[in-house]
Formats: C-alpha cells, structure tokens, sequence
C-alpha cells in the first residue's frame, strides 16, 4: 500500500519539462578550457620548437700543435737549470746543463715553445732518455689559446663541426665568473690511446686520465675570444675573471649538439 501511494503521488505531480538541464558545472568549463589550450600549446611547439642535447667531455686548455717531452741524451749530474717553467724558447736554447764523464753537456730545446714543466732540478742526477721537460709547441706568442677534450668513443660521430662548447675551466670558479664559450674546430676520426695523449700533451699522467675509460675522441674547440675582457676571451657572465687563463689548465667542457624537433623526436 505504501509503494502505491507514492507511485500515485508521482504521476500527479506535475512535469519539470520546462526547466534547463545543467550538463556541467563552471568548473568542468575551466578544467577543460585549460586542457585545451595546453593541448594547443603542446601541438604548436611540437611542431615549430626544438629539443638540444648536451654531451660532456674532460680535457685542457692548450694549443692546436700540442707538446713535445724532451729526453736527456746522456747520463750525468745536472749542475745548472737555465730556464724556469712557463718561459718561451726557441729551438736550440739550453735548458739545462749535466756533467758527465766527458765533461758538460747542455740539453737543448729541438723545437719552438713555452717550457710547460721541468721535471729534473738542480743536482738531479738522470740518464739517457728519462724525461727532464714537457714543452708546449708555440712558434708565435699572439698563437690562440685552444682547448682539447677528449669524448667518449660512442658520441664522437654525433659531434658537428661548429657546435658551441661551455667551459669549464680549472682555475676559474664557474660560480662567480661564468662559462668559457667556444666552438668545435675539429673531430678526430680516430681514438686515442692513453700514451697518444700523453705524448700530445706531454704528460703521460693526463693521458691515463683522459682514457681511464677507453680511448676517446679528440675535439679541438677554438675559444670565442673577447676585447672586452681582461683575458681576451668571451665568457657567460660580463667580464670573466680578472686574470688570463694558462695553458695547461684543466677544463671540462659541454657540447651542444644538433637539435632535433620534438615531433621527429617523439614519433617512431
């Protein structure tokens, strides 16, 4: 009896056929309002934005031609140090003098540079081809400072000549001076061995460094140089750091690689 009377109560109530039907309220609109503009924007930079990519590599500041170890030709006693590390010589120009059992020997440089390290001192007693100095080839001062890195083996061939490279260097907090900029001159064709570095660098020790992880490929970067600052060179902040950068600094550097756009990027 009770379910009858409230189905007789419905049919006689009347018909709100005259109402409007909400099909959804303010917010459902804002939430999809907003999905369709992301969705807009996603679609327009797929097809007109770019993704870069980065790949990082360990090296040095040096130049283009690289370092020579010098070797001592005889056995003796080194009884004079001529020049100190970081001076120009020519090629000819005594470094150093041994006494031997035929008398004095001078050591001479066998080609143009900057005396980069001397690994004998005074009293030092060496023989017949121990190392006594590592010098960088230079044959010009005003030649521009370069920096060489050294690449992992696999990201090598993605490299294009002409990408730009941020350094960081050594000797410069990053933090409070900035980048160093550069482009890519040049990709080796071939690895490296560790004692193909060390011998272009003249430094064995920076050869195992750079090939601790197999032998990689060496990039040449020419640094963006700069009037403006007083290293001469272009930096990410305004003036760089107040002083010149040396030669055979360690460096690390970030190549940037070609872009690619997003859709290519995103469809198989």
């Amino acid at each position: 009896m009770q379910f009858r009377q409230q189905a007789l109560s419905k049919l006689q109530s009347p018909e709100e056929i005259d109402l409007p039907v909400r099909f959804a309220r303010p917010q459902g609109w804002l939430v999809l309002a907003v999905t369709l503009v992301v969705m807009a924007a996603a679609g327009v930079w797929a097809v007109t934005g770019s993704l870069s990519s980065t790949v990082g590599a360990a090296g040095v500041l040096t130049h283009a031609q690289g370092s020579y170890v010098l070797q001592s030709p005889v056995a003796g006693q080194v009884t004079d140090v001529l020049v100190d590390e970081g001076r120009s010589v020519s090629a000819g120009t005594p470094l150093l003098k041994v006494r031997t059992d035929r008398g004095a020997t001078a050591v001479r440089a066998l080609a143009p540079g900057r005396v980069t390290t001397l690994a004998v001192t005074l009293g030092s007693v060496v023989t017949p081809g121990a190392d006594v100095a590592a010098i960088e080839r230079v044959k010009n001062p005003d030649d521009p400072l370069m920096a060489m890195l050294y690449l992992p083996a696999s990201s090598g061939a993605a490299v294009p000549v002409g990408a730009s490279v941020d350094l960081t260097v050594q000797s410069v907090p990053a933090e409070r001076y900035g980048l160093l900029r550069g482009r890519v001159k040049s990709v080796g064709r071939t690895a490296r061995t560790d004692r193909q570095i060390g011998a272009f660098l003249g430094d064995s020790r920076l050869g195992e460094q750079f090939a601790e992880n197999g032998p990689p490929i060496p990039v040449l970067v020419t640094l963006d140089r700069s009037a403006a600052t007083p290293s001469g060179l272009a930096w990410s902040s305004s003036q760089g750091p107040p002083y010149e950068v040396a030669s055979m600094t360690l460096a690390s550097g970030s190549v940037h690689l070609a872009e690619q756009r997003p859709i290519d990027w995103l469809l198989p």
